[in-house]
């Protein structure tokens, strides 16, 4: 089973009060793939310049990721660097380039047309739309998006999410979406234009998710070394979608799942600079912590 990401390959350059990376591998593609590459193989498409290392290729195809979607194009990859104080969910942008990623146009290799699993990561929501139109038969078509793309391109984004199953965002982008300041209100809203489901990401506070007819919540895993949080949202979605694409019957509670896996990759991801702490991750590691997430929200029933 076939997962097909799009998004952006960089090299990022992070400052935390706990340390700092230099042209580090990042990307949101990047995050996606090496966590999804946990339950099954992805297919990547994006754009890197002439300059991307050889290396960072290297360690994508040792993890099962397909590269033939991957263009290197003549220029320099996206960069992007940033800062994080001690408030970590909030980044601070110090500098973009955006170089071969500017003029990036997916190119869907026919081999990857038949994909069940697609994941729209944050570009232009017209190129969004572009791909979702060339896959054959997915069986769920997933996006993200970001207060650029809802501010300059609504009504592109609102015909893309025609398109879209499930939509993956943070809780300030769900209001802004849906112009609504409660987030249940503004989740009504949002599944009105297309998606059966809503998951609305909230950094250190955990998960929320909402259907026409639930409302889940899982809690973010304590930690106790948080590093650099770039990518955790990237590396939510490759565990959710990685998770989802093993099973048979997507579900509620196969979605609900599926987060718990999400925020699990999630949690390592944040514990080292860039794919730091997901190169030395087993398997078993994920299942360990999958457990500890239902302990954190087990309670027993009152008797009556």
């Amino acid at each position: 089973m076939s997962i097909l990401v799009v998004g952006s390959v960089a090299l990022d350059t992070v400052e935390t009060p706990f340390g700092q990376a230099k042209e580090a591998l990042g990307g949101a593609a990047v995050y996606f793939s090496y966590a999804a590459s946990f339950f099954n193989p992805v297919r990547l498409v994006g754009v890197i310049g002439d300059d991307f290392p050889d290396e960072h290729l290297e360690l994508l195809k040792g993890r099962d990721i397909d590269l033939s979607g991957l263009e290197r194009a003549k220029g320099a990859t996206f960069r992007w660097k940033g800062r994080y104080d001690y408030d970590l969910n909030e980044a601070h942008t110090l500098d973009t380039q955006l170089n071969v990623f500017e003029t990036f146009a997916p190119k869907i290799p026919e081999s990857f047309r038949d994909s069940e699993f697609v994941f729209l990561a944050n570009i232009q929501p017209r190129l969004q739309l572009q791909v979702a139109q060339q896959v054959s038969a997915p069986r769920i078509i997933a996006c993200d998006t970001m207060n650029f793309w809802i501010e300059g391109a609504y009504d592109q984004l609102r015909e893309t999410l025609k398109k879209v199953d499930i939509l993956v965002i943070n809780d300030a982008e769900a209001r802004e979406l849906a112009r609504e300041p409660s987030m249940v209100k503004a989740a009504r809203q949002i599944l009105k234009w297309g998606p059966s489901t809503l998951v609305v990401k909230r950094g250190e506070y955990g998960v929320l998710m909402f259907t026409d007819h639930s409302v889940f919540s899982a809690p973010a895993y304590p930690l106790e070394d948080v590093y650099d949080p770039t990518g955790a949202g990237d590396t939510f979605a490759g565990g959710f979608m990685g998770y989802l694409s093993t099973v048979e019957d997507i579900n509620d509670a196969s979605i609900r799942q599926a987060i718990v896996f999400g925020s699990t990759l999630a949690s390592f991801n944040v514990e080292d600079f860039s794919l730091g702490r997901m190169k030395t991750l087993e398997m078993q590691d994920i299942l360990d912590r999958f457990a500890e997430f239902k302990l954190l929200s087990h309670f027993e029933e009152v008797e009556a």
